[in-house]
């Protein structure tokens, strides 16, 4: 009798709390949306069973930035993750390396303009995080990581959050893997809004071909531009365009397919469960959390209105039959290639397929990959 007492008295159940039980309802929602609603599954389901290990009392499988073992004491299996992974600045960069060797360039060298609307459609990052420090109080490194948000990039946000405020790590990544995934619900309504049917009917030139010399020299040439004008993002754009280097040489394919592969997916489940273990109620279910989702949807959304509306006013100093349909600003945001794929779709329904704009916006779309880094890395330059 004494030793089922002990057994009781030790168990979890005596510490649950009423944050553990929503943590559950919050890890479960996301395990949800990833299997049913098919939003961005291979994230989702390993930050909401993370979600859902760090909320389970006593078992010891939460993650934080300020933990500190004692001599001789045992890590937690996600602390250790986190530890060695994100803290270090690890895991974000390795998956930029898998995402370049998964991208293609060529749609952006053949249109370069295009890599204009990839910059301007980085301007809810600052939009977002300007209105996080000056209308709710945020500092100013928690500001930048949370208008980071607005570049529909999570590697990038996680990383950046990770080094100016890992307080805020779960609810960022969790925000900005949401919107990702609600680029479909999210992007169509301002589309609507901002293009006319005339825009919306403008049919894109066919793109002149590009030299392999070219795309074998671009991600060379973007490395060192970047890293000498912003250091600080070198590590990002380093790996992006190192992978992208292994997929255009034509000569390392062995690398390229692990880097795009089993390399990529491996570090995807360290970094969503590493993740979901900072998403412990008592930190999580804070006022803090419902502002960081509200400015992350304003960050989305006027991302992709700062590419429609760039994408306009460059047709204003185009010829006529140079200009660009304003719809493919709107892919801008690094979401690749889901947000090219949605305005596909979003003009092909309107013009009943008569244009099909999916190559054009690959380029905006490839081109904010490059932008949400290079703005992370100008917000820890200032900041850091």
């Amino acid at each position: 009798m004494d030793t089922l007492s002990e057994l009781i008295a030790q168990s979890g159940f005596r510490g649950l709390t009423w944050q553990s039980l929503v943590m559950f309802g919050i890890a479960g929602l996301l395990v949800y949306l990833a299997v049913k609603k098919n939003y961005e599954p291979l994230l989702l389901i390993p930050i909401g069973f993370g979600a859902l290990l760090a909320n389970l009392p006593a078992a010891m499988l939460g993650a934080s930035s300020g933990y500190h073992a004692e001599p001789g004491q045992t890590v937690p299996l996600l602390q250790l993750i986190y530890g060695m992974g994100i803290k270090t600045q690890l895991l974000p960069p390795v998956i930029f390396m898998g995402v370049g060797a998964l991208t293609d360039f060529r749609p952006l060298l053949s249109r370069p303009i295009t890599l204009l609307l990839g910059a301007a459609a980085q301007l809810g990052i600052f939009v977002a995080a300007l209105g996080a420090f000056y209308l709710f109080g945020f500092t100013a490194e928690e500001a930048a990581s949370i208008g980071i948000i607005g570049g529909a990039d999570g590697p990038t946000s996680i990383y950046l959050t990770a080094i100016l405020a890992p307080h805020l790590l779960g609810a960022v990544a969790v925000a900005a893997y949401s919107y990702m995934a609600l680029v479909p619900v999210i992007q169509p309504p301002i589309l609507r809004l901002l293009t006319t049917p005339e825009e919306r009917a403008i049919h894109m030139p066919q793109a002149r071909p590009v030299s392999q010399t070219a795309v074998i020299a671009f991600p060379i040439f973007i490395t060192v531009l970047t890293a000498l004008a912003i250091p600080s993002s070198a590590p990002l754009i380093g790996m992006l365009m190192f992978g992208n280097l292994l997929r255009e040489s034509g000569v390392t394919d062995r690398l390229s397919t692990a880097a795009g592969g089993s390399l990529i997916n491996i570090v995807t489940i360290f970094l969503g469960l590493a993740v979901g273990a900072t998403m412990q109620g008592d930190t999580f279910l804070s006022p803090q959390t419902l502002f960081i989702l509200m400015l992350g949807a304003v960050a989305f959304a006027c991302s992709t209105a700062g590419g429609i509306l760039f994408a306009k006013l460059l047709n204003r100093f185009l010829p006529e039959g140079r200009r660009i349909n304003p719809c493919i600003g709107a892919a801008g945001v690094s979401a690749v290639p889901m947000s090219a794929r949605v305005v596909q779709k979003f003009v092909s329904e309107q013009t009943d397929g008569e244009v099909n704009p999916l190559m054009a916006a690959m380029g905006p779309n490839v081109a904010g990959v490059i932008g949400s880094a290079v703005a992370a890395g100008m917000f820890l330059a200032l900041l850091r």
